[in-house]
């Protein structure tokens, strides 16, 4: 066991004491974030009159119950199996009220009604999941070779957006393909993240979060800056995105050009790191708001240990020790394993021009807790 190891173990007991009392708490619940008083609040619940993608289509509603499908895999704990059920049943809701399911229905069901088939075989969970990728693969334009992103957004024209986020996505058709061994779902993966790797990534590693394509001819129009500090600039999120999701797409194809991607992001964000491992929302933001996001920096961890597993020695060591100092940092000055929120990891935003600085986001705690068994030495494969 090496240090890394040996570290990773003595915090997992911490997130699996606070995950009982939370789980159990919010089991009937798809929370999001945390409120004022450290309470979840609860995107399944009709009763708020959500818009059509910001209730339980909203793209994080998955992520709980992934967090109950990563303890059950270790502990067994039925009550982690159970909670995970409940989520999973809420979610099959989606495809009633559809208009608000996108791209991101693969952060919504691959640690949800994937994770339940790959753990327990159950063949209802197996058909939501198909549904779920033939709903993904559906948005594949073949001019630009890409999945489109979001829905008509009101002042916009989306037709043509394509986001990082969707390298994360994209397991989804990995899966389908494995599964039912029909290549269309692989092909059209591979396919968009050929896309990704030709106009998302730019020449230093940093990436464009939105990249906007003619619907029509697929010609590349613009770039957006997205959820970072402006067109041009390196949202930290979508660093990780990049990162995780093209070593995603290299375990699951073997096809070199995506660990090198992979390698090229990875080395950019090393550059950008410092020994404080304080990951900012942007790389590129100004030094003044400072703003941070915890979030990103667990998904960017996450990212760096996948990595380096298909990397050989100094390399590897590398980019397991950056992740381990981010995730350290995390540990002691972001993470909230008190019963005064329900959360864990704390000081995550979601954009820089934005309200929502210094906030708790599931999705934090999911690879935050990702990370720390990737470290421990799990083997469990959720993307």
């Amino acid at each position: 066991m090496d240090k890394y190891e040996e570290w990773a173990v003595s915090i997992l007991p911490m997130v699996k004491e606070k995950m009982k009392w939370v789980s159990i708490k919010n089991k009937d619940k798809i929370p999001y974030t945390t409120d004022k008083n450290g309470g979840y609040d609860d995107r399944a619940d009709e009763s708020l009159k959500w818009s059509d993608d910001d209730g339980i289509n909203w793209w994080t509603n998955g992520f709980f119950g992934g967090i109950m499908w990563l303890l059950y895999s270790d502990t067994a704990g039925n009550t982690f199996l159970e909670i995970a059920r409940i989520q999973e049943k809420k979610l099959g809701r989606c495809f009633e009220k559809f208009y608000g399911l996108h791209h991101d229905v693969g952060f919504m069901f691959v640690p949800t009604a994937v994770a339940d088939y790959r753990i327990t075989g159950n063949e209802e969970s197996r058909k939501t999941a198909l549904l779920a990728a033939s709903l993904l693969a559906g948005r594949f334009n073949p001019e630009g070779n890409f999945i489109r992103a979001w829905n008509d957004i009101k002042g916009s024209d989306t037709r043509g957006w394509a986001i990082i986020d969707c390298m994360f996505n994209i397991s989804l058709l990995y899966w389908a393909s494995d599964e039912t061994g029909d290549p269309r779902f692989k092909n059209i993966a591979m396919r968009h993240a050929d896309t990704v790797a030709d106009a998302f990534i730019r020449e230093d590693g940093s990436v464009c979060h939105i990249v906007e394509f003619d619907p029509e001819s697929g010609r590349v129009i613009k770039s957006h800056g997205g959820q970072g500090y402006k067109e041009g600039s390196s949202w930290t999120r979508g660093q990780g995105w990049a990162l995780y999701g093209f070593t995603n797409s290299y375990r699951h194809t073997g096809k070199k050009e995506y660990l090198d991607a992979a390698i090229k992001v990875a080395e950019y964000c090393l550059s950008n790191i410092d020994e404080s491992a304080v990951i900012p929302i942007d790389f590129r933001q100004p030094d003044e708001p400072a703003y941070e996001d915890s979030c990103g920096a667990c998904v960017i961890a996450g990212g760096f240990l996948e990595l380096s597993e298909y990397v050989d020695g100094d390399l590897a060591d590398k980019y397991k020790d950056c992740a381990y100092r981010i995730l350290k940092r995390i540990a002691e000055e972001r993470a909230d394993f008190t019963q005064k929120c329900d959360a864990i990891v704390k000081g995550c935003s979601a954009a820089y021009h934005g309200d929502g600085h210094d906030m708790t986001m599931v999705y934090g705690d999911y690879f935050f807790i990702e990370a720390l068994y990737k470290m421990s030495g799990s083997s469990f494969k959720m993307w």
